[in-house]
């Protein structure tokens, strides 16, 4: 994906301000041993770009004063109550070096499931992204989590995932292993199920 910018010189609050009420967005990338540089984006551009998953997991091409640097999206500042963005970091990648990033994860086969089709489980998706580590020339898009052959009560967690080639979990993630996803039965019908009577017995008058 592309990202037009222009340089920016000055800076501050009143600048910043000034920038905004001009339809632009102040932002920043830094970075790969280079110093950080001031930018500009325009603001619907970029208000329209975020609203992309990929562009929040992809290698971004950055495009200023006609230089084109490949950059990851590290950090975006949102006004509380306007639909604004304030703010917008990108990070310079090197193609060769490890990244670490959140990944979204994309679930399939849920309605094939057999907590789903045999058990009447609802499946309850836990976390929507993982840090995986990488190089950038590695970097998925998204994670597949494969739901199809869960079972009744059965959870899935960060192990389980499938990575592509040349993607891993973050250390963190490793060790902790965190839940994914799990299957449940609904509220109602764990109560029903109690309050039924067992094979054999008569139920009370």
């Amino acid at each position: 994906m592309k990202v037009v910018a222009f340089e920016r010189n000055l800076q501050g609050t009143g600048a910043s301000r000034r920038l905004r009420n001009a339809g632009k967005t102040p932002g920043i990338v830094y970075g790969v041993g280079a110093e950080p540089k001031l930018i500009e984006l325009d603001h619907n551009a970029l208000w329209h770009a975020l609203r992309k998953e990929a562009f929040h997991a992809s290698i971004l091409e950055l495009e200023v004063a006609g230089k084109t640097e490949q950059v990851l999206l590290r950090d975006v500042q949102y006004h509380p109550f306007k639909q604004m963005v304030l703010h917008v970091d990108f990070q310079r990648v090197d193609a060769n070096k490890p990244i670490h990033i959140k990944v979204p994860l994309h679930f399939i086969g849920e309605e094939n499931a057999p907590a789903v089709k045999l058990s009447a489980n609802i499946v309850s998706h836990v976390v929507n992204e993982l840090d995986i580590s990488c190089l950038p020339g590695k970097l998925p898009e998204f994670l597949e989590v494969d739901l199809s052959k869960l079972e009744a009560g059965a959870s899935v967690h960060a192990k389980d995932v499938a990575l592509p080639a040349g993607v891993a979990l973050t250390l963190h993630v490793e060790q902790e292993n965190p839940l994914i996803a799990s299957a449940v039965q609904p509220a109602g019908a764990a109560a029903e199920e109690a309050a039924a009577p067992a094979e054999g017995e008569t139920p009370a008058a």
